[in-house]
């Protein structure tokens, strides 16, 4: 009888990681054919559109915690919003139905559909007024040696060193900002290498934790505190750590937030951003990108996913492709537990 509950579970489990894939899939389909048009705004609804039909089949009692803003900002997807079919599990949601809203719109490499689920009251949910975040990933061999409040030299001297490398063998992921002009600096001057990109905070720090597919080392800079979320949720599926801190982006914001008792010097680490250890996490690409390749239209549509999860249970997985006639599939392969 514990076997046969053992086996359901994992079924459970599985189906629900396939389900999610196919909410990023409806998301990508949809907002694909919206690529390089120059409409940021129809992009965005498209693929919230079809993020949100796709989550009303799935078997989970849902609410959005990271998504499209507050009610009154957006009619769907909005924070608090209930979604799924009402089945158990209870979950927390966190949805980016266009990571890289104007990659796309300008049919640029790199715009991923993300959604991620995680056990009811587990995910960060930030204060109101908090926008940004500074922010350091790294994959898990650098893991325990970060630290977001050290120099960036040190930081990445002690990444080259779990890493048996030097200094100027890194590769820094950091989003093209004028606000980055100090820390690319500091980067140069070390001898680091820097791959800049113009938006997919998402995709940049997954790359980074994901350090031998990608050859990216470490995510540097300030980006979106619901992406860091979102990228919390990755991480714990794929192994490293993300450490972050409240960033106000001007004065009056600084002094607003120590107004309201929030204390911005908090270091909030993986497993502050995503508690427990029932968490899912899937993306498919929709512009091709380093992380996957994105939808194609060519009588059949296609597209490329990447999906994990991470349970109670230890174990370790790495990747391979599945294919199918409409679709390659990133999977997570398991080496115990045989979730796959």
């Amino acid at each position: 009888m514990v076997e046969d509950r053992f086996e359901q579970s994992r079924t459970q489990e599985r189906n629900l990681a396939m389900e999610l894939v196919r909410v990023t899939e409806a998301a990508a389909l949809s907002a694909g054919r919206w690529m390089g048009k120059g409409n940021k705004e129809m992009v965005d609804q498209a693929a919230v559109d079809a993020m949100r039909r796709a989550l009303d089949g799935v078997d989970m009692n849902g609410v959005v915690v990271i998504g499209e803003g507050e009610k009154d900002e957006a009619p769907m997807l909005y924070i608090g919003e209930r979604v799924g079919n009402g089945s158990p599990p209870e979950v927390d949601v966190a949805v980016d139905p266009v990571d890289g809203t104007r990659l796309l719109a300008l049919g640029v490499p790199g715009a991923l559909a993300v959604v991620a689920i995680a056990e009811r009251g587990s995910m960060y949910s930030a204060p109101p007024g908090v926008f940004y975040m500074e922010k350091i990933a790294v994959g898990p061999a650098a893991k325990h040696v970060i630290d977001i409040n050290a120099p960036v030299a040190v930081n990445l001297d002690r990444i080259a060193r779990v890493r048996d490398a030097h200094i100027d063998d890194l590769t820094v992921v950091i989003l093209d900002r004028p606000r980055h002009q100090e820390i690319i600096r500091q980067i140069r001057e070390v001898g680091a290498r820097i791959r800049l990109i113009t938006d997919g905070d998402v995709s940049a720090a997954i790359q980074a934790v994901m350090e031998d597919y990608t050859g990216i080392d470490v995510l540097m800079g300030i980006g979106g505190a619901p992406e860091a979320v979102l990228a919390a949720a990755a991480i714990k599926c794929v192994g490293g750590e993300i450490q972050c801190k409240i960033w106000p982006r001007t004065d009056e914001e600084r002094e607003k937030l120590k107004a309201d008792g929030i204390d911005i010097k908090q270091v909030y680490r993986v497993d502050d951003l995503v508690k427990g250890n029932d968490v899912s996490f899937a993306a498919t690409g929709i512009t091709s990108g380093e992380l996957v390749d994105g939808v194609q239209s060519r009588g059949t549509s296609g597209a490329k996913h990447l999906y994990g999860k991470v349970h109670p249970r230890n174990f370790q997985f790495s990747y391979k492709v599945l294919r199918t006639e409409a679709l390659e599939v990133l999977v997570p392969v398991l080496s115990s537990n045989q979730l796959w």
